[in-house]
């Protein structure tokens, strides 16, 4: 490879669905799958999924909240009872009718056994899982309830991009239910602070919270609450959401408990979820033209030892040192774990070693031969810079400063995305405005930013959004309740939206 090349071709400026793509490869963290829509997590993306269902199932327990597991096929009775809901997931849903498969006359296998209800793969699991709730809440006492699943759901999507939308995909679903709504409220704010949190704490991606428009919902909600991410061609990212589901679901369903009083009531109940689309998330916001970047918090390997030699004594003496090396950093902590470090063995060019670990985004690369151990130094990399720039450190300063390295990597990264997102951050004051700014076509390069505004989210400002392709993505939760406009309708309003182009 030349000085003048990047590792990832086409660069984000020639081409960005396509460096998407590439930066997944290139990385070896996915593949297209012969079901069509569904992707194989390869072990470096799945590593890095692992990671952030530690940190977040940590996160959720902290709070309060256990695990369970729940059944993959729903029977249509049960999404039949929450109308809103199954009407919004209708059109994804898979659906199993048989229950055995037979051979052909001709060759070949055919269904056989109808089954007596359909069963539909979950496309989520409001419907099972209230049907449980309603036989575990009895009374007040059972309350609040307080569930969380890892689980991969199945929505049937006709188009997909690996992590970011595929047909199979894996997440964790929360479901609670509480005695009164302002308990279920704090619940779902709750949850989404936790998101908020883990998104910037550990991802390095800001976000924003804010409120979804009564068309942006969670079919059956009463409320939606968001955290939305910019990516670097400036498009929108739901990267999770928690819902005040009311008592919609427990009508529904009767979770009904006796109170204090001994009167009979309805729960109250929330859901939350993020899923494998804060992978997609997370190239999106920090991978560059030589492929993927990771958050050292995040990163399967967050230091990886890349040894030099040219005879078998020098191998012996080096291999040995790196060990030493690896053993001795591994004794230091980051997030109260270990730090992960890797050494690359492999028989093949140590120039291609080094590659492998920039495409795969991992934080820190150490270059150690037989000189750097008779200078009892070594040749550090950082991913977060240029992939040629090269810092001499003694072993031991690099020793005791390589968690302060990685926290400053995560700061870095965290620091570069705000700022993006602050600087493609826009105000718009009048509806030709609105209309200027969002009217660059999709294939004319990067989308615009994110547009905020006063509106009134009617009928005729959905059909302009649709019309320039772009969609309402929240109501900004910290933004000043200070009177305004609609730009639109000219009504007043203490209502801001957030407007973008999204994936």
């Amino acid at each position: 490879m030349s000085k003048s090349q990047n590792a990832i071709s086409p660069t984000r400026a020639e081409n960005y669905p396509e460096w998407y793509q590439q930066v997944i490869q290139a990385a070896d963290m996915a593949e297209n799958s012969p079901v069509r829509g569904c992707m194989v997590i390869k072990p470096w993306g799945y590593a890095l999924w692992e990671n952030m269902q530690r940190e977040l199932d940590q996160m959720f327990k902290a709070t309060g909240h256990v695990n369970a597991y729940f059944p993959l096929l729903i029977p249509l009775s049960f999404l039949e009872k929450e109308a809103e809901h199954v009407q919004g997931f209708a059109k994804e849903c898979a659906v199993v009718t048989h229950h055995r498969l037979e051979a052909k006359p001709e060759g070949g296998l055919q269904p056989a056994g109808l089954l007596e209800e359909p069963l539909i793969i979950r496309p989520t699991s409001e419907t099972i899982i209230g049907m449980q709730y309603s036989k575990w809440v009895q009374s007040y006492r059972d309350l609040p309830l307080l569930i969380n699943q890892w689980a991969n759901v199945v929505r049937w999507e006709m188009r997909t991009r690996m992590f970011l939308r595929t047909s199979e995909f894996l997440w964790q679903e929360g479901h609670t239910a509480h005695a009164d709504d302002a308990e279920a409220q704090e619940e779902t704010f709750r949850m989404l602070d936790i998101y908020e949190t883990f998104a910037r704490d550990y991802m390095a991606m800001p976000v924003i919270k804010g409120e979804k428009t009564p068309d942006e919902r969670f079919p059956g909600a009463q409320n939606t609450y968001t955290i939305e991410a910019m990516m670097q061609d400036k498009k929108a990212l739901q990267a999770g959401t928690s819902h005040f589901l009311a008592q919609h679901f427990s009508k529904s369903f009767n979770i009904s408990f006796t109170n204090k009083n001994g009167d009979i009531e309805y729960a109250w109940t929330t859901s939350w979820g993020v899923s494998t689309r804060l992978i997609g998330g997370l190239i999106m916001t920090h991978s560059d033209d030589d492929g993927l970047v990771l958050p050292p918090k995040l990163a399967p390997t967050q230091i990886i030892l890349l040894p030099i030699y040219r005879s078998e004594d020098d191998k012996a003496q080096v291999l040995n040192y790196c060990n030493e090396l690896a053993s001795a950093l591994r004794s230091q902590q980051l997030c109260g774990q270990s730090l992960r470090v890797s050494i690359d063995t492999r028989d093949i060019n140590t120039g291609e070693k080094g590659w492998q670990a920039v495409k795969k985004g991992i934080p820190l690369r150490v270059e150690i031969g037989p000189r750097d151990i008779q200078n009892n130094q070594l040749v550090v990399m950082r991913r977060d810079n240029s992939p040629r720039q090269k810092t001499l450190l003694p072993r031991d300063e690099f020793i005791n400063g390589a968690v302060d390295l990685l926290v400053d990597i995560q700061q870095q990264l965290l620091t570069k995305a705000s700022a993006f997102q602050q600087a493609n951050f826009h105000t718009l004051q009048t509806q030709a405005e609105f209309h200027d700014f969002f009217s660059q076509k999709d294939d004319e390069g990067p989308a615009p930013g994110f547009g905020i505004c006063y509106s009134v989210h009617n009928e005729a400002i959905q059909q302009l959004a649709k019309s320039l392709k772009v969609t309402a993505r929240c109501m900004p939760l910290d933004r000043q309740q200070i009177s305004g406009r609609c730009i639109f309708t000219g009504e007043p309003t203490t209502q801001q939206i957030i407007y973008a182009k999204s994936y």
